[in-house]
């Protein structure tokens, strides 16, 4: 049986995602995020899986043999934090991490309380280095 992903683009509207998060501080750092994200990439965004607004798509291949398609960059506003999935190895963006504020990273996210904890000029400059980062690794497809 082939893998089916559980994270794929749908067709809500991220204006109604947004409008439903229940945390008055998180919805409106989701709508500043939603066209921060939209001014840096030039796309249209749309919802990745039922939480993830995001923006670009690409579609990808592990050694392994693993395929699947994914959202260039995007976020999340989830109960605990905003997720931004900046398209760039936090190794990569030590420099530009440094200034961006209050946050904490796994693996491939950065996670921020709030907006006002972060300089937002530094995250439009981590989101490009994102993007072209991801640009260099995959095919992207603007949506």
């Amino acid at each position: 049986m082939a893998y089916e992903p559980k994270t794929k683009k749908t067709t809500v509207k991220i204006a109604d995602f947004i409008a439903a998060v229940e945390n008055d501080t998180r919805r409106e750092d989701a709508k500043v995020l939603a066209k921060l994200f939209a001014k840096v990439t030039g796309w249209k965004g749309y919802m990745f899986g039922p939480t993830i607004v995001g923006f670009g798509l690409y579609h990808y291949t592990y050694d392994s043999g693993h395929s699947g398609t994914a959202c260039v960059i995007g976020f999340s506003p989830r109960k605990a934090n905003l997720v931004i999935y900046s398209g760039i190895n936090p190794e990569q963006g030590t420099v530009i991490l440094a200034k961006l504020g209050k946050y904490k990273t796994s693996k491939g996210c950065i996670y921020i309380n709030k907006l006002a904890d972060i300089d937002l000029a530094v995250l439009e400059k981590l989101l490009k280095a994102g993007v072209a980062n991801m640009k260099k690794t995959w095919p992207i497809t603007a949506t």
